[in-house]
């Protein structure tokens, strides 16, 4: 339950403060060893686990340096990239390409709305999902690419059976 949990909570987070803590992705990285360990996953593909989530890390820090994602997204993409390894890898790109879009039209649809709802504009959250100055939460979409790739990962169909 650590991954979905953590992937749950970082997509709130990401809505509702456009912040994702540093303690999503380290909880992350050592529910990954924790469940290794518990589950009895070869050094070796622990090591490709690892070896997967740097790749994403190096990529997305790249991404984060020239102000493209936040630096709470590149450590969320990382830690995802370590859980799923490099067998979902490039699904997780696929899926979260695809609902980062969609999550990023809807927003701008949101955004050039004429009217919104003034108990809303009263939220914080909402009100920042509405200013055009603000970017776009892709956590919600790293987020939702893992939850839909996890029930066919190593840790639903190998490791626990």
């Amino acid at each position: 339950m650590i991954f979905p949990a953590m992937m749950a909570f970082a997509a709130a987070s990401d809505l509702f403060t456009m912040t994702i803590s540093n303690r999503v992705s380290l909880i992350l990285i050592a529910g990954f060893m924790a469940m290794a360990l518990l589950t009895g996953m070869a050094w070796q593909d622990i090591g490709m686990h690892a070896l997967a989530g740097l790749m994403v890390l190096v990529i997305t820090f790249t991404l984060f340096a020239f102000g493209w994602i936040g630096g709470g997204d590149a450590k969320l993409a990382a830690a995802t990239a370590l859980w799923l390894g490099w067998s979902q890898l490039l699904e997780y790109a696929v899926y979260s390409s695809l609902l980062g879009g969609i999550l990023t039209i809807g927003l701008l649809s949101l955004r050039g709305a004429p009217l919104h709802p003034p108990f809303l504009m009263r939220e914080g959250w909402y009100a920042r999902m509405t200013d055009a100055k603000t970017g776009i939460p892709y956590g919600i979409a790293l987020a939702a690419a893992g939850l839909i790739l996890y029930p066919s990962s190593f840790w639903m169909t190998g490791a626990l059976h």
